[in-house]
């Protein structure tokens, strides 16, 4: 893989709590300069990343009910549409994980919809994130087609705040149960350029991570 090819894969990331203005923009400055496919940052950063990413082709994604997933449906929507208003083009959300273990698929369904609607009417794109470390393999399959059936763009492993980040084995498994045409964002603990192939191999199409810069100094020296 090229430089380009491996930075067009990559959504920088900074989603600490911490995290302060001076290193958001540069964050931005960072994924203009290498033309990653998204920087990745809390929604109280999305205006401020949306006017320094303009015109960079480097979109702008955020994260709703993150990172529990906890929250109501209707508060997960109003998060979502705010943050579409305020310019950001990608949306993680996290699914409701209570509900999904308590059997309640109608509701974790209802969850998912008004994130993916609010998505679809803006032009959007909806990744959900199933926190796999935290589900067994018959709940990420659960996931995975609640996700596809409420028509995500993308299900996404992890939050990178959970006890453990991707695996190749749930990358390959949600790729077995979503099909070809989904995407796949491996997010989580990937923090070299190898881990991103097999990540890729496995059939990640998207690669979420805040070691972006140790990963490119990589492909320079490949």
């Amino acid at each position: 893989m090229t430089g380009r090819e491996v930075a067009k894969l990559i959504d920088h990331t900074l989603l600490g709590a911490d995290a302060t203005r001076r290193q958001i923009e540069g964050l931005c400055r960072e994924a203009a300069e290498f033309k990653f496919a998204t920087v990745c940052v809390n929604p109280v950063w999305v205006p401020m990343a949306t006017r320094l990413l303009a015109g960079s082709g480097v979109g702008v994604c955020t994260v709703v009910g993150f990172p529990l997933g906890a929250s109501r449906a209707d508060a997960k929507a109003y998060e979502a549409r705010r943050a579409l208003a305020d310019g950001a083009r990608e949306l993680d959300m996290v699914l409701s994980i209570g509900l999904l273990k308590s059997g309640d698929l109608d509701g974790m369904r209802r969850d998912l919809e008004a994130i993916v609607g609010a998505c679809r009417v803006s032009g959007a794109v909806s990744k959900i994130i199933i926190e796999a470390v935290l589900l067994t393999d018959d709940e990420k399959v659960a996931a995975c087609q609640a996700a596809k059936t409420a028509g995500a763009d993308f299900v996404k492993t992890s939050t990178g705040f959970g006890p453990g980040g991707a695996t190749i084995a749930d990358v390959a498994l949600i790729r077995r149960t979503i099909g070809p045409k989904m995407g796949i964002k491996a997010a989580g603990g990937i923090r070299d350029l190898a881990t991103v192939k097999a990540m890729v191999a496995a059939g990640a199409t998207r690669i979420g991570t805040s070691a972006s810069l140790a990963i490119m100094r990589e492909t320079a020296g490949a």
